[in-house]
C-alpha cells in the first residue's frame, strides 16, 4: 500500500519518502456546473442593464472569483506519510494517534453534530458524507480526536492503522 512519490508529485516543504495515503478534497463536478450556471445567470441579468463591455467584465470577474473559491476550498489534502498525518494545515505524528475508525454517513452526521466535542480538530466538507475519526492520545494536545471527511474512509483508516501498528 505504501508508495514513494517522485519529486514532481511531492508537496512543497514535504520530504520525499513513504506515502501511505493521499487524498485531495476537491469540490465535486456538480458544484462547477452550478457555479457556471450562476455566472451565466449573472451575465444575463447584467447584460440587459449595462453595456456589453461592462457586462463582460463583471461576468469575467464573477467567474474568476467562483473558480478561485472552488479551487481554494478543494485544495485541502489528507496525507499519511513519513510517520505523520497531515489534514489540511494540521499535522500530528502517527505515534500520538489511537486506532482510526471509518464512519458511515449517519455516524459522520452525529459525530460532527450532536456528539461533537468543541475541542476536536475537524476537516469536513459538505459534499463528503463519510469520515474517519482518529483519537489523539497525546495528553498535552487539547484535541481529543480528529474528524476527517474523506471519499475513502476504509482506505484512510486502514492506512492509519497500518502505520500506527507498524504493519
Amino acid at each position: 500500500m505504501s508508495t514513494t512519490l517522485p519529486a514532481a508529485v511531492s508537496e512543497p516543504g514535504v520530504r520525499l519518502g513513504t506515502v501511505d495515503y493521499v487524498e485531495r478534497l476537491t469540490v465535486p463536478l456538480r458544484w462547477w456546473v452550478q457555479g457556471t450556471m450562476m455566472v451565466a445567470s449573472l451575465w444575463l441579468a447584467v447584460a440587459v442593464a449595462l453595456p456589453a463591455a461592462a457586462a463582460t467584465v463583471v461576468t469575467a470577474v464573477a467567474a474568476a472569483v467562483v473558480g478561485a473559491g472552488f479551487v481554494a476550498y478543494g485544495r485541502a489534502r489528507i496525507v499519511v506519510a513519513d510517520g505523520e498525518l497531515r489534514a489540511g494545515p494540521a499535522r500530528i505524528p502517527v505515534g500520538l494517534l489511537g486506532p482510526a475508525v471509518a464512519l458511515d454517513a449517519e455516524q459522520t452526521r452525529r459525530a460532527a453534530g450532536v456528539e461533537a466535542d468543541a475541542r476536536a480538530y475537524l476537516l469536513l466538507r459538505p459534499y463528503l458524507k463519510r469520515s474517519v475519526r482518529v483519537p489523539v492520545e497525546d495528553p498535552a494536545d487539547p484535541a481529543p480526536y480528529w474528524l476527517l471527511a474523506t471519499r475513502h474512509p476504509e482506505r484512510l483508516a486502514a492506512a492509519l492503522t497500518s502505520v500506527v501498528t507498524g504493519g
